[in-house]
């Protein structure tokens, strides 16, 4: 079910699986395109994991997905305090976070991350795609020209309206390293979600996915 749960700066909507069992996991989404993509592969290994007989939640960031917050207002702080504030008021005993979301990882929770990636990484596609868009406008500009305005002005970046808090913060981050696991998504089976042109996902691979986070999450 969709649920609000109360987030800084206003409630957020959550899919939620939740019987009121001690075992209480936590999904951090992937960022822009990439949770479009990959929400309906998190959402049916929820309900693999709803069977195994553990909680999960899956939580909007502010500014997407239906948000009423503003994206060009966000920061990575921000979401990092979102989830945090998530993690607490789901009572989450573990955290999994995706590709993007592990820059926003909550501290202090045990837990996996996929194929996680630095915010440059993921910044360099979509700087690449508005620099081939402004060129094909009659401006020459170039990634690390887009990327200094970005910083301090804000860019459109693939239909994104981020903000410089935003693009600055990503700029510089790296996924937190504090003893989460790490899955690789070509260990499950398939291409990734986030790799295909229109979303989509393997089905086999959501019991294999389900089943790792159960058995850690046991263990």
């Amino acid at each position: 079910m969709i649920t609000p749960w109360p987030c800084p700066g206003g409630d957020e909507f959550a899919v939620v699986f939740d019987r009121g069992r001690l075992a209480r996991l936590l999904i951090v989404p992937p960022l822009f395109a990439e949770m479009n993509h990959a929400r309906g592969w998190l959402v049916a290994t929820m309900r693999a994991l709803d069977a195994a007989g553990i909680d999960s939640f899956l939580p909007d960031l502010p500014g997407t997905n239906e948000s009423l917050q503003a994206l060009p207002a966000q920061s990575l702080h921000g979401w990092r305090m979102a989830m945090a504030a998530a993690a607490r008021h789901f009572r989450a005993s573990h955290v999994l976070a995706v590709r993007g979301g592990a820059l926003i990882f909550p501290n202090a929770l045990p837990g996996w991350v996929i194929d996680p990636i630095a915010g440059h990484t993921l910044l360099r596609p979509m700087l690449r795609a508005a620099m081939i868009a402004a060129r094909e406008g009659g401006m020459a500009l170039d990634t690390a020209t887009m990327l200094e305005t970005g910083r301090h002005e804000g860019l459109l970046l693939a239909g994104y309206d981020c903000g410089p808090a935003l693009i600055a913060g990503l700029d510089t981050a790296r996924p937190l390293d504090e003893g989460q696991r790490e899955l690789r998504s070509a260990d499950l089976g398939g291409s990734a979600p986030w790799q295909r042109a229109e979303p989509g996902y393997d089905p086999a691979s959501v019991p294999k996915l389900a089943a790792i986070l159960a058995a850690g999450i046991a263990a």
